[in-house]
């Protein structure tokens, strides 16, 4: 990425976060984690992190660097690393959170949905196949390439596969520090859904059923 368009990228960035925020305001001007206790959950805010004494910061709270090479790949060739107050205390109370994902040649990040935040992607280098499906069913999906960004409104289900020739790397924002994920797969068949019903509402045989479970169940 040249300087000028990592530049106008940080830029951008900054705004979308700013104008998309979704978290209560914040009432101090940061809030570093204390390590010393643990999350306070709350009706308003489920992750609620304590602050430690403000003259404590240090500039190495406001600096991340875990994301300057790809993470682990899993077997559908895809590599996130996800950013949150709990590794990277500055963004605490921001309302924001992020993330890098990474994708070998014919990689996919499979159907999925954020159920507390906007979800805003750059293709960083590549060719990605991304698009989302709104509550009517239609399909709003296109080949991205390197310099796009596109929107993945909060709630509705997404998707990405690397379509180029090349490994895809995308930077993701979000307008919460604690977005959540529901993976589609794993949330039909790897959650303890009564057998029957998945049977009458997909057209599958009970063997069929049996090896989707096994594929998406992490207990089994």
């Amino acid at each position: 990425m040249s300087p000028i368009s990592a530049i106008l990228f940080v830029t951008f960035f900054i705004r979308c976060v700013t104008t998309l925020a979704s978290d209560p305001d914040p009432i101090q001007d940061f809030c570093i984690p204390n390590p010393k206790f643990g999350s306070l959950r709350t009706r308003a805010h489920p992750s609620l992190l304590p602050c430690k004494n403000s003259s404590e910061a240090t500039p190495d709270d406001f600096v991340f660097s875990g994301m300057k090479s790809a993470g682990n790949f899993s077997n559908t060739g895809l590599a996130a690393i996800s950013v949150n107050p709990s590794i990277f205390p500055g963004i605490n109370t921001l309302g924001m959170s992020f993330l890098r994902a990474d994708l070998k040649v014919g990689g996919i990040n499979p159907p999925h949905f954020h159920p507390r935040a906007t979800e805003i992607a750059y293709v960083v280098q590549g060719s990605v196949y991304s698009g989302f499906v709104d509550s009517t069913n239609r399909v709003f999906a296109r080949v991205i390439e390197q310099g796009e960004v596109i929107v993945f409104p909060r709630g509705l289900v997404h998707f990405l596969m690397n379509v180029g020739d090349k490994p895809a790397t995308i930077f993701g924002s979000f307008n919460s520090q604690n977005p959540g994920l529901q993976k589609i797969p794993a949330a039909i068949f790897g959650s303890g859904i009564n057998e029957k019903l998945l049977e009458k509402a997909f057209g599958l045989s009970p063997k069929q059923i049996g090896i989707m479970r096994r594929r998406f169940d992490p207990k089994k």
